[in-house]
């Protein structure tokens, strides 16, 4: 079977101007949420979709055929928050959610700001043993 090459975007933006207005406008309200938690964030397109990076990966999200995903990429996370994200479609280090049903913007804050403290913690630890 021939493989179908993904679209190249050069930004955020560009992804956000390929996927539908629903979940266009989900995504785009979690984008800004993500911004305001993580000011110091750059925001990338990695894997194809789009990322924020701070002393790392911080947290990617995407638009599929039936969901939206945020990635926090962290079981720690998840775990911390379980109890949150119990009304959520939520495994590993991926949280599903339906454009029309997205995200509250505090409970995305929450999990931002400790993926925060998380590679703070991972990237002073690289510099300690890297002196």
């Amino acid at each position: 079977m021939k493989r179908v090459p993904r679209k190249k975007y050069k930004n955020i933006d560009d992804y956000l101007a390929s996927i539908p207005t629903k979940e266009r406008t989900a995504l785009e309200n979690l984008r800004r949420t993500i911004k305001v938690a993580a000011p110091k964030a750059e925001e990338a397109i990695s894997y194809q979709i789009p990322a924020f990076i701070y002393r790392g990966p911080l947290v990617f999200f995407a638009a599929f055929k039936d969901h939206c995903s945020f990635f926090v990429g962290s079981k720690s996370i998840m775990t911390k928050f379980r109890r949150e994200l119990k009304i959520y479609d939520a495994s590993g280090g991926t949280i599903h959610f339906l454009a029309d049903k997205p995200l509250p913007a505090t409970l995305v804050t929450k999990i931002v700001k400790a993926r925060i403290k998380e590679n703070e913690a991972r990237s002073k630890g690289r510099k300690k043993t890297n002196d």
